[in-house]
Order: structure tokens, then C-alpha cells, then sequence
């Protein structure tokens, strides 16, 4: 199909998110941009979050992983591992962080560790974060911006940094005014795109290969896609780390992350925000599973057509590869080359609707969190009554465009020095800089012991990183052949809390502030 043609689409695409900007954003405030005037429907959160939750990495990166090695085996199904735990870290989310966001009102979660241990803990939380959905956001816009360019933009030849600016300023555009309340139904309206692009994929290549649900389950089991527990305890893959791994993991990037908490605060009630949790992760998972189920039926369906498995040497290292008319199908290329080179145009079109769908909800809600948490916790900008309503608003508008430029310094980072798969950089790089979030919130709501208001805190959750990664790297001369995975997250919160463990004090704090 015609690039120009696939292109239009998208710029008909963006055309649709701008009037319902437009429309969501009217007579709308600062309070409007940061919390939705806390006025949203907790259903509309729900599906939106599944779309933020998921984003192009999951889009391209889950389906693609069904055909990688793992080893000597496929890894098959065994994000499923993951998936079991963030059910139970939903769980915890909803009663355990909730009930104490709302019940000390707040507008940016970091407030509570001001609330419980000071103006500096505030500040290094806040930090944290926004470090940590810099890079996060980043991460998977330089992946679907890429695939973009690669299949669109390259032929109609315009530069990558070009594709990537004109991306962000489209994001900019339709979030400058309407912030939170704009994106619970741009992400709704994102979502239900993505979930419609992914089920069209299936049923297409349910009824190409003949197949029904459960055949096509059993076709890919007999494959040797369909791998989902890994029970070698030295593995990364191990299914105990990947279950607690994938709890920790959506307690630090869902219940501790500005990004998707400012969502279910945006919800009036809090029972509503616990229902939009648990509705959500259920949700979630059955569609992870479609995800991957679309994989194993991609290759499949990739097979049927010639492509085989193949062994090159590429850089020195020894390289495995799905080959077809000499483009090599495995990993992050394998959807979007499947859907852009052996389906029909129609099939081509939903597939780039749908993968602009699962770019946008992670870019824009990343690019309105950061906003929020720099204006309210960095800058105090609510606090300030020197400031009247215009003037906080230009200062709003003034960080919200920065972001945007520093989100393009990012991806060109990313563009220079990204490897071909972006899921595991995203989770390795989480295990770093949410460790010491879950640290310090784990101290305050396990602990009534009291902290100093000085940059040991700070200096702590710096350190913690660093310390985790030395394990990390040398945890084969340490450990034997014992590999740390996704369970780094969960060391790094544990060495963060013993840090604060050792410069605290005993102190009854007042009970508000625990779970």
C-alpha cells in the first residue's frame, strides 16, 4: 500500500483527537488540566488505563517475543508469568495506596511523603519519577515512531527527527489545555481502536490459516510457542520471579507513578477508583493474552508463507532469525511486517490505526503527568499566591512545552543507541529508578519511624541504584549461576529501605499517614 495513503490516515487521525480536545477542553482551568476537576467517570478510566498500561511497546514487543529463543526454547507464552502478578498488584493498589491517596485528598501523590517525612523526601520522589517516565515514555515512543518511519516516513523522505517532532507537537497540541480531562476519553476513544486493530489481526488470520480458537491454541502448543511456566530457578525467566517480579513492577509503575495515579484520583469517589482498579487489571490481562495469541498466529501464519528459522552470525554473535524474501521477521518488526507486507490494504490500515492508538495514550498521559508533577511538586505552583490564574497557566504551558522538547532529545538518544527490542530496556530501566520509590513508600506506610529532613534521603536513593547494579552485573561471580531479573526492582526497593532504615529515628507518626 501507497505510504502517502498509510500517512493520511494518520494525519486523519490526529485531526479526531484534536476536535475532541477541542470539545473535552473547553472553559477548562489549571485544576482541570491536573486532576479533571476530580469529576471523571471511573469506567472511562478503567478502559483509557488499559491503553496507557499497554502502549506500542506491548503492541509490538509481546506478539514479536512468541517466536524470540529463549535459550533453546521459544519464549513462547511466558509473559503470562508477569501478567499473574500484576493481577495481584492491582489488588494491593486498590487497598492499600488508594484509601491513603484519598484520604489525604491528594493532587500529586508525592505530596504524602511530604506529608510523612519532609520537604526533601517530596522532592526526591517527585524526582524519581520524573526520571523514570522520562525515560519510560521515551522508550516506547522512539519504538513506534521507528516503526513508523521505517515503513512509512522513510519511503516519503522525510528524516526521523523530523517524524518525531511532528509526533510530539501533535501530542502537544491536543493535551496543552485539557490535560487530564482531555486524555480520560482520548485514551478511551485510543483503546478501543487498539483492542478493535488487535481482534481484526486475529480473526484475519484465524480464517486465512483455517483455524479456529482452540485449534489455532492447539497448533501453536504443537509449535512449541505456547511455553508459558519457566521453572529453572536460575533462569530470569523463573516463573516465581517473574510473578513477583510483575507485582512490584505495577505497584512502582501504576500505584507509585504520578503518570497513572492522577488518573484514578481524577475519580470522585474512592470506591469508584478501587472498582476502575480491579476492572482494569482484569481487562488488562485478557487482552495480554490476546496479544499473545495473535503472536503464536503470526508465526504461524508467517511460516505458511515460506519464512524460515535460520542461523547468522552478525557482529561476531551468533544470531537466529526468521527469514522471508531476506527481511528477518523475529522480535519488534515481526507484527508491523507481517501487517504492512502479507495482509491486505484494509488490514494495513487498521493495523497503523491501531498502532498510533497504542502510541498516543502512553505519550500524551506521560507528557500531562510530568507536567502536573513539575508544576506542583517541583515548582509549588498551586501554593503560590503571588500568582494569579493567567499567570500559573502560562507557567504550566511554558513546562508542558519543555517536556515536549526534552522528550525529543530522548528519542533521538534512543534512535542512536536502541537495540532491536525496547520491552526488556523498559523493564530493566524500571528495576533501577522505581526502586527507591518503592523504598520510601514502603517506609512510610510500614514504619512509624521518622526520617531527617536532609539529603541523606536523597543521597540513599541514589546509591541504591548504583548498588543494585553491581549486583546485577556481577551476580554470576556472587551468586553461582543464579541470574537477577525482573525481581531487580524488588532489590533495589529493599536496599533503598534498609538505607532509610539506618538513618532513621523512632517516632509515632500519626496514623493518617499509614495504610
Amino acid at each position: 500500500m501507497s505510504p502517502l495513503v498509510l500517512f493520511s490516515f494518520v494525519i486523519g487521525y490526529f485531526v479526531i483527537l484534536l476536535g475532541l480536545s477541542w470539545y473535552t477542553s473547553r472553559n477548562s482551568t489549571n485544576d482541570t488540566f491536573f486532576s479533571g476537576n476530580k469529576n471523571s467517570n471511573w469506567m472511562l478510566v478503567a478502559f483509557g488505563m488499559i491503553g496507557t498500561s499497554l502502549s506500542g511497546v506491548t503492541f509490538v514487543s509481546v506478539p514479536g517475543a512468541v517466536g524470540d529463543f529463549a535459550g533453546a526454547a521459544f519464549k513462547g507464552f511466558a509473559y503470562m508469568q508477569v501478567a499473574i502478578g500484576y493481577i495481584i498488584g492491582y489488588v494491593i493498589i486498590a487497598f492499600v495506596l488508594l484509601p491513603l491517596y484519598y484520604r489525604l485528598n491528594l493532587t500529586s501523590i508525592y505530596n504524602y511523603l511530604q506529608h510523612r517525612f519532609g520537604e526533601v523526601a517530596y522532592k526526591t520522589g517527585a524526582l524519581f519519577f520524573i526520571i523514570s517516565r522520562t525515560v519510560g515514555a521515551t522508550a516506547r515512543l522512539y519504538l513506534v515512531i521507528n516503526i513508523l518511519q521505517a515503513f512509512i516516513l522513510d519511503k516519503l523522505g522525510v528524516p526521523f527527527i523530523v517524524t518525531a517532532a511532528v509526533i510530539l507537537i501533535m501530542i502537544l497540541l491536543y493535551t496543552f489545555e485539557g490535560g487530564v480531562k482531555t486524555i480520560v476519553y482520548t485514551d478511551t476513544l485510543q483503546t478501543s481502536l487498539m483492542i478493535t486493530g488487535l481482534v481484526v489481526c486475529i480473526v484475519y488470520i484465524l480464517s486465512q490459516l483455517h483455524l479456529t480458537g482452540g485449534s489455532a491454541i492447539h497448533e501453536i502448543s504443537q509449535k512449541g510457542y505456547f511455553n508459558i511456566f519457566n521453572y529453572d530457578v536460575n533462569s530470569k525467566g523463573f516463573f516465581l520471579k517473574q510473578i513477583v517480579g510483575g507485582m512490584f513492577i505495577t505497584i512502582a509503575m501504576t500505584g507509585l507513578d504520578q503518570e497513572m495515579m492522577q488518573k484514578n484520583i481524577s475519580v470522585k469517589r474512592l470506591k469508584d477508583s478501587q472498582k476502575n482498579m480491579i476492572t482494569m487489571s482484569i481487562i488488562l490481562v485478557c487482552v495480554l493474552f490476546l496479544f499473545l495469541l495473535l503472536g503464536g498466529l503470526l508465526y504461524l501464519y508467517t511460516t505458511s508463507k515460506g519464512a524460515a528459522y535460520t542461523e547468522a552470525v552478525i557482529d561476531g554473535k551468533p544470531v537466529k532469525q526468521l527469514l522471508l524474501n531476506g527481511n528477518n521477521f523475529l522480535g519488534d518488526k515481526m507484527f508491523p511486517s507481517v501487517a504492512l507486507n502479507l495482509m491486505p490494504p484494509a488490514i494495513s490500515i487498521m493495523f497503523i490505526i491501531a498502532l498510533i492508538s497504542a502510541l498516543f495514550p502512553s505519550a500524551d498521559g506521560a507528557l500531562t503527568a510530568l507536567t502536573s508533577s513539575f508544576c506542583i511538586d517541583m515548582l509549588g505552583l498551586q501554593k503560590r499566591t503571588d500568582l494569579d490564574e493567567k499567570a500559573r497557566k502560562l507557567r504550566r504551558l511554558a513546562v508542558h512545552g519543555s517536556f515536549a522538547f526534552i522528550f525529543l532529545i530522548c528519542i533521538w538518544i534512543f534512535y542512536v543507541i536502541a537495540d532491536n527490542s525496547v520491552i526488556d530496556v523498559i523493564l530493566d530501566v524500571a528495576g533501577y529508578t522505581y526502586g527507591p520509590l518503592l523504598g520510601l513508600f514502603s517506609f512510610g506506610i510500614f514504619t512509624k519511624r521518622k526520617l531527617p529532613d536532609s539529603f541523606s534521603i536523597t543521597a540513599i536513593c541514589l546509591v541504591a541504584p548504583f548498588i543494585c547494579w553491581l549486583l546485577s552485573k556481577y551476580s554470576a561471580q556472587l551468586f553461582g549461576a543464579y541470574k537477577i531479573g525482573i525481581e531487580l526492582l524488588l532489590i533495589n526497593g529493599i536496599v533503598t529501605f534498609l538505607g532509610l532504615l539506618i538513618i532513621s529515628k523512632k517516632d509515632g507518626s500519626p496514623s493518617v499517614y499509614a495504610a
